[in-house]
């Protein structure tokens, strides 16, 4: 995707025209931009520069480390090498790739078994360990993209990759989610795009970093299909949690019955799988969700129910909602009680457990 794409769907998504997005620009920098100039940007007619790549960043509520990525464009293979992995790795990754292509590669049935096998595992094992492992998956993969079903595989790999980098760091997790994307686009599948989209909005939305992205990605899935669905729920969950840190809770409201709603239609079996949405799963969504809108009744009622059906193998959603409780603590004005509570359950977790989004919760609760 070009800047001038990016600059227009992030300024679609907030529902604004491209007087308003000068406008904004306008008042929040002094600067004295029109909507013809805005025009050229979207158009790809010219580039913003710095300075105007800094003033986007701040009033469309995106990382400048994406911005400047969509600028000085990375290859996917190049990506992978850049962000994970040392070069003597990166030595060993790229001879199992060519290996892989001169092999044909595991068969799609094959790259099916490892996305469930990867999806289980995602829910107990630590970021570091996934990151490792689905690296040298994807540089696999990246020599197998024949069919509409391997692109598929790729899109969910590269999601699950995407996962185990903090949205707040910037580029690499967001770009991550925007490479996925186009390679759902790549399978033809509907599923596929709208699952990948979704789950990177209610990523996104529950660590509150990236918020115009997650909105520009979860409208898109809603724009691709509007059968329920786990992605689509995921959307309108995503969409929900970025309302409510913006301050919007009428609108995350609206959104939080329209996800129970999808979810009552969508809801999935299968308990301890990244690509499920099992009842205890929402409530973990809905407990930081009420948390966030200050309706501490409708977070401990989603905690309560969450528990009854969390499985014990998954501790560290046990700490997502002991976490919840710290942060409701700290909105109610006891931010010292609030920090300490979050502090206990995070430190009651083993280390190899922890993950990116609960380090980015703590922080929520410390800033609150």
């Amino acid at each position: 995707m070009a800047i001038g794409e990016l600059v227009r769907d992030l300024r679609t998504s907030r529902g604004w025209s491209q007087g308003r997005l000068a406008s904004e620009i306008n008042d929040a920098f002094g600067t004295n931009l029109d909507r013809e100039y805005v025009s050229r940007w979207e158009r790809s007619k010219v580039t913003p520069g710095p300075y105007y790549l800094r003033c986007l960043s701040a009033v469309l509520d995106v990382p400048l480390a994406v911005l400047e990525g969509e600028v000085k464009r990375r290859t996917f293979l190049s990506d992978v090498a850049a962000t994970a992995i040392a070069p003597v790795v990166a030595s060993d990754l790229l001879s199992a790739g060519f290996a892989a292509r001169l092999a044909k590669g595991p068969t799609a049935d094959d790259w099916e078994a490892k996305l469930a096998t990867y999806g289980t595992e995602y829910m107990s094992l630590g970021a570091a360990d996934i990151q490792r492992r689905v690296t040298g998956e994807l540089v696999a993969v990246q020599q197998q993209l024949d069919t509409p079903q391997l692109w598929s595989v790729a899109a969910r790999l590269m999601t699950l990759y995407a996962k185990t980098f903090p949205g707040s760091d910037g580029a690499k997790a967001v770009n991550w989610y925007r490479m996925a994307a186009k390679a759902a686009d790549e399978s033809g599948d509907e599923h596929t795009r709208v699952w990948v989209r979704g789950r990177a909005a209610i990523a996104l939305g529950y660590e509150g970093a990236s918020l115009g992205v997650a909105d520009v990605l979860a409208d898109q899935a809603l724009a691709i299909s509007d059968k329920p669905s786990l992605g689509l729920l995921n959307a309108v969950m995503g969409k929900a949690h970025a309302a409510a840190i913006r301050g919007d809770h009428t609108t995350a409201r609206k959104l939080m019955d329209e996800g129970r709603r999808v979810f009552d239609a969508a809801a999935s079996y299968e308990q301890t799988s990244d690509y499920a949405v099992p009842w205890w799963r929402m409530n973990v969504f809905t407990s930081l969700l009420a948390a966030r809108l200050g309706d501490e009744s409708a977070a401990v009622a989603a905690q309560e129910a969450a528990r009854r059906e969390l499985p014990a193998t998954l501790p560290r959603f046990a700490t997502h909602l002991e976490m919840h409780r710290g942060l409701m603590l700290a909105r109610s004005g006891d931010r010292s009680g609030g920090v300490a509570y979050a502090r206990a359950a995070l430190d009651e977790l083993p280390p190899e457990k922890h993950s990116l989004t609960l380090r980015l919760l703590m922080s929520e609760v410390e800033r609150s």
